[in-house]
């Protein structure tokens, strides 16, 4: 059995999350208070034993604005539906890719098109780790 990845220890003040929200139009004038500190663990897990983030390499999900860098949630428990966006391991290789499903046929498809989409036969496994439910990223 695998170790489960440890929840990263909270800081010791986790910052405060602003109770007015941010217009993507025309500005608004913002509140002078906050509410609760934000907890990322709190706002993006919704399953911490069966949960890990992961750092993505690479450019094949930027379709999906995912992009290289950014770290994924992923939640083990949930079990992968056509269309999840998952984690799964192909040839012992770990990959970031939509689960795609037509009747009999399975295959894992990127979002940008430099790339093929891997599709599955009678002699491939295909062994999804976990769905992907969230995205952090930093903008510089």
């Amino acid at each position: 059995m695998k170790p489960r990845p440890k929840k990263p220890p909270a800081p010791k003040t986790l910052p405060p999350l602003a109770t007015a929200s941010v217009v993507a139009g025309f500005p608004s004038p913002a509140e002078q208070y906050a509410e609760n500190p934000l907890d990322l663990n709190e706002l993006m897990v919704r399953n911490a034993p069966a949960t890990f983030y992961v750092r993505v390499s690479g450019d094949s999900m930027n379709g999906a604005g995912i992009l290289n860098g950014d770290i994924l949630v992923v939640d083990k428990s949930l079990q992968a539906r056509g269309n999840d966006i998952v984690i799964a391991s192909v040839g012992g290789e770990f990959t970031v890719k939509f689960l795609r499903r037509r009747g009999a046929r399975v295959s894992l498809e990127a979002a940008n098109p430099a790339y093929k989409p891997i599709v599955f036969n009678s002699e491939m496994e295909l062994q999804v780790w976990g769905v992907a439910t969230g995205l952090v990223r930093r903008f510089s």
